[in-house]
């Protein structure tokens, strides 16, 4: 029998073709912008590390090249300092982990003011062309005036001297908040050490400017305190017992 597509029955039956067809294809650009999506986040979280281990990526090596072979992810169980370094690190949503029940807890003293912490978060261990550990980088965020600051800090295998830091995202007041993302502040930061010599944070952004020979402090910005007091909070906090201090402990006796 012939179909007649003027009928009733004709009519349902082209839509829902139709309709099939249109979820088929909506599905595929679906996965296909997701993988695009990972790709993305993926290229982005390799850049930064990079930036934050002050690696040098002006040659003609892709940054891709370079991060496949001078640096190791990592995951950390934050209050063991057990370290996983198989499985689909770089796709692990640290951001998620940190607001699900089952993968977070309530920090007992929240000084970055992130109200959960996720249990385990990412890390990277950079090389040079020798193989020689250079720097761990690993992320901090916390609080600043307006917004969640979000950044690297690479720390040498002393797991005491700042290598480098990068801020890639905040919502700070615009023209005040900017330094964030200026070397000309992060730099600052260089050489600068974490604890003193009781093991305690140390570390601080300087009102008014740090004394000459202060192994400790960072400049702060005029006009922008509570945003330079937001990036100190979130450096004593994730080095501190909450946050880092189990993993750099371990680092520090499997280097001796």
């Amino acid at each position: 029998m012939a179909f007649k597509k003027d009928t009733v029955l004709g009519t349902m039956i082209f839509t829902v073709t139709l309709c099939l067809l249109c979820s088929f294809m909506i599905t595929g650009t679906a996965d296909l912008l997701k993988e695009r999506k990972l790709v993305k986040k993926r290229d982005e979280l390799k850049r930064y590390v990079l930036m934050a281990a002050d690696v040098d990526m002006s040659g003609d090596t892709d940054f891709r090249t370079i991060f496949e072979k001078s640096v190791t992810p990592m995951l950390v169980e934050l209050d063991t300092g057990v370290i996983t370094t198989e499985g689909e690190i770089m796709d692990f949503d640290d951001r998620m982990a940190a607001i699900n029940p089952e993968t977070s807890s309530k920090p007992k003293k929240d000084t970055a003011k992130i109200k959960s912490r996720a249990d385990q978060v990412r890390a990277f261990k950079v090389f040079d062309d020798n193989g020689k550990l250079t720097s761990v980088v690993v992320p901090i965020y916390g609080k600043g005036l307006w917004s969640i600051i979000y950044g690297f800090v690479a720390v040498k295998p002393d797991m005491n001297t700042i290598e480098n830091v990068v801020f890639y995202e905040h919502g700070e007041t615009p023209g005040i908040g900017d330094f964030l993302g200026e070397t000309d502040w992060t730099n600052k930061f260089k050489g600068k050490l974490l604890f003193d010599e009781k093991g305690k944070v140390a570390l601080r952004v300087v009102k008014g400017g740090a004394k000459e020979g202060d192994i400790h402090g960072v400049d702060a910005v005029s006009g922008a305190t509570m945003t330079g007091r937001g990036v100190q909070r979130s450096i004593q906090f994730w080095f501190g017992k909450e946050g880092f201090q189990t993993f750099f402990n371990k680092l520090k006796a499997s280097e001796v």
